[in-house]
């Protein structure tokens, strides 16, 4: 390899470590290729994760079908506005997002990845099975 070769190949490795696209383990350099996924959880496990753990829960529904019901302590954006609100979305919790029943709250966890945010839970039934196994809500 030419001497200018191995310049242009350290500067490119240099500039993929900066830009946080390359990570350095021991003598080894590999690439980043961890991609973050939300996780399905039923009505019950995301009642189990909303007694046990600090997490940020969102209603992505409209402000209609929030004023008819919806979990104690959560924050309504619908997903229609989600992509303009993500300030209003800690990136430091796990966040659980919810729908009526479970189709909003995916394009929603989508939209959450896409931005950064790697700790999401969609609960895949939406409030209709949360309310239906009759877990505690606010009317």
């Amino acid at each position: 390899m030419s001497k200018n070769t191995i310049i242009v190949l350290i500067f490119v490795l240099w500039t993929l470590t900066m830009a946080g696209c390359v990570q350095q383990e021991g003598d080894n350099i590999t690439a980043q290729t961890e991609k973050c996924e939300y996780s399905d959880v039923s009505a019950a496990e995301a009642f189990n994760l909303i007694e046990n753990e600090d997490i940020f829960i969102l209603d992505v529904r409209t402000q209609s079908e929030y004023d008819n019901g919806h979990l104690e302590n959560s924050y309504l954006i619908p997903v229609s506005e989600l992509e303009y609100r993500l300030d209003e979305v800690p990136s430091d919790t796990a966040i659980l997002v919810y729908c009526r029943s479970g189709r909003r709250s995916v394009t929603a966890s989508n939209i959450l990845l896409d931005a950064g945010y790697c700790d999401v839970y969609n609960m895949e039934a939406g409030f209709n099975e949360w309310r239906s196994e009759g877990y505690p809500y606010v009317e």
